[in-house]
């Protein structure tokens, strides 16, 4: 049956670098068929719908379209909104009321369960509607998914940042301590290692959530790594936690803040990174002690974006709509490798992906659980595209001393 309507195509949660080129996949792609009476982008994701905030996307140039595509961060703008059953029964009722038949949202975990949500209200209504979520995250954390759009370009801001913390460091030695986006899931942090060319090279250290972080177990792993090069370079995941599961960043402060969701509040602080610089200089009585905080400029960097995440990025967004209006089936569009390097697309359905939280795999993370391996470095060097510098040394000998 042909399903004849309009489609709405939402963005939400943290913005990326490649999100908009799911969005103009998607677009352009719908607009090819003939059933589409008209395409909306709803602003500022699920509060867009709600209030009827649509931009009408037929109308926009492809050429401008395809200038946006190449833009970092949420065009759409986004919304931290977490919805439960009765807002998604409002969004709901808002798209019936519009004649949307075709739904896409653009995000992670909780957007995959907000399409889920409002596809079983539709289900429901006996009302004939096709739901798809278009993955993206960052933090790479989706299930049944190798990898998700937006984490390429990501982890390759977060490889050259550590590829230049290492020259800076090598340059005038010290410890430097340098904290990355991922709550749940280290796999943002471990991209860092893509600056280990050398056999001395940072980061010499790397801590994930995956793993207990032990503080004494870190002060002795910086002090015998310190001992051996005359300086350290650490990356750490700003949701690395205790035996307890209590984050190193509430147990390290008394005041916590939280975000709408009852969340501690890990990025935009830099206070995690300041108390484990502080903790090296007082235990291990090591002067030259830095840290940074990554921060935001990982998620949009317009300077790093990997060419194999924008391709891809597009690609889902082109075959969101095709699953929904070629093949008339809702669920939620996966990345699957395939090769070394390419990969295929699969629809899996709504409830295997939302709500669930993929972590880095053991392979991935060396036996002390301050490392990753060389299994992790194979996975993530194709997803951070061509292009990628490189950082050399000199190689000329050492001229012979005469006043020695």
């Amino acid at each position: 049956m042909e399903l004849k309507g309009k489609v709405v195509i939402a963005q939400g949660g943290g913005p990326t670098a490649v999100i908009n080129q799911s969005l103009v996949g998607a677009v352009l792609e719908s607009r090819k068929y003939p059933q589409i009476t008209k395409v909306y982008g709803g602003l500022n994701g699920v509060e867009g719908i709600i209030n009827e905030e649509f931009l009408d996307l037929s109308q926009e140039t492809t050429h401008n379209l395809e200038q946006v595509a190449n833009t970092p961060a949420s065009a759409l703008l986004s919304t931290r909104i977490k919805p439960d059953e009765k807002y998604c029964s409002e969004i709901f009722k808002v798209l019936k009321a519009h004649d949307v038949r075709y739904f896409f949202y653009i995000g992670g975990n909780d957007s995959s369960d907000t399409v889920r949500i409002v596809n079983e209200n539709a289900r429901l209504s006996d009302y004939e509607f096709r739901a798809i979520h278009i993955p993206k995250t960052i933090d790479n954390d989706l299930v049944l998914n190798d990898h998700t759009p937006g984490y390429g370009s990501a982890a390759r801001y977060v490889a050259q940042a550590f590829m230049g913390i290492n020259l800076d460091n090598r340059a005038l030695p010290g410890i430097h301590i340098c904290v990355v986006m991922g709550r749940h899931a280290g796999f943002l942090t471990a991209a860092s290692s893509i600056a280990q060319k050398y056999p001395d090279d940072g980061p010499h250290l790397i801590y994930m959530p995956e793993r207990v972080f032990d503080i004494d177990q870190f002060l002795r792993d910086v002090k015998e790594t310190y001992d051996k090069y005359g300086r350290c370079i650490i990356a750490v995941s700003e949701g690395i936690q205790d035996k307890n599961g209590e984050t190193i960043a509430t147990k390290l402060t008394e005041k916590v803040e939280k975000d709408a969701h009852g969340n501690v509040q890990l990025s935009g602080s830099g206070s995690l990174g300041d108390m484990l610089a502080d903790l090296i200089k007082k235990k291990l009585n090591i002067s030259r002690v830095r840290a940074d905080t990554l921060g935001y400029p990982q998620r949009n960097f317009i300077g790093s974006i990997s060419d194999v995440d924008q391709h891809e990025a597009r690609e889902v967004g082109e075959k969101a709509a095709q699953f929904a209006i070629w093949h008339n089936i809702d669920g939620s569009i996966t990345i699957q490798r395939t090769g070394y390097y390419s990969v295929d697309y699969q629809l899996m359905a709504l409830e295997k992906i939302a709500g669930k939280t993929k972590v880095m795999p053991d392979e991935f993370i060396n036996a002390q659980g301050n490392n990753v391996t060389d299994a992790f470095k194979f996975y993530v060097r194709p997803l951070l595209g061509s292009g990628l510098p490189s950082a050399n040394r000199l190689r000329a000998p050492m001229a012979e001393k005469i006043l020695k």
